[in-house]
């Protein structure tokens, strides 16, 4: 079992009764540090769970390996996923906190995917921020109305419009309750996907049996 000390993490207590735990998980060449700032934006007050990946490209962390852009080492993959199911597990154990929402931007969106694939259990619900399909052929998972937000570009050079419909298909099948956007916009972040992730935290405010459902 991989605890927390196997990756280079960081964490920031929640300070708001009521507010969800974020699990935040960068891109290609980011680090521990580099989603604070966007999870204290959609979320004041939310307990911060940041890990940097542990597979390193030309030097840059990412969260699992790839072949070629797009074209993911699914082997890989699907170990790395467990591996972070299992430090979520331990330091939720270690800080005190419930499921986490996920956060993720690109390759660690699409870890994130991979994990509610593999793990349902181990996130209350997604935040995907340009995401891809993780694997091609994934487990059989019953997501029973977990709360999963894609949020993709329309002019996205590396997310094809294709294969992120695919992802929310492939998860609403799942049993998720899935809202996917198509924004005017490219790879990176926009004010808008700020805006549209903090509403949408907001609305899934309601706990029933310990997980997150959206409010009416």
């Amino acid at each position: 079992m991989t605890d927390e000390s196997a990756f280079v993490y960081r964490f920031e207590p929640g300070s708001k009764a009521g507010a969800p735990p974020f699990l935040l998980l960068h891109g290609t060449g980011g680090d521990e540090n580099d989603l604070l700032q966007l999870g204290a934006m959609i979320s004041p007050g939310s307990a911060l769970l940041s890990p940097r990946g542990r597979v390193l490209e030309h030097g840059m962390p990412r969260f699992f390996r790839r072949l070629a852009e797009g074209v993911f080492d699914e082997e890989d993959v699907r170990e790395r996923a467990l591996e972070l199911g299992a430090f979520v597990d331990s330091a939720r154990q270690r800080h005190g906190i419930e499921a986490p929402i996920a956060v993720g931007f690109s390759n660690g969106a699409n870890i994130a995917a991979a994990l509610l694939l593999m793990q349902p259990d181990a996130l209350a619900g997604a935040v995907l921020f340009r995401a891809m399909v993780p694997l091609s052929a994934p487990p059989r998972a019953r997501l029973d109305g977990k709360p999963v937000l894609i949020l993709s570009g329309q002019a996205d050079p590396i997310v094809p419009a294709a294969n992120a419909a695919r992802l929310s298909a492939l998860l609403s099948d799942a049993g998720a309750s899935v809202v996917h956007k198509i924004l005017p916009a490219g790879h990176q972040l926009s004010q808008t996907d700020v805006a549209l992730a903090r509403d949408w935290i907001g609305s899934v405010s309601a706990r029933v049996g310990g997980r997150l459902v959206a409010s009416d």
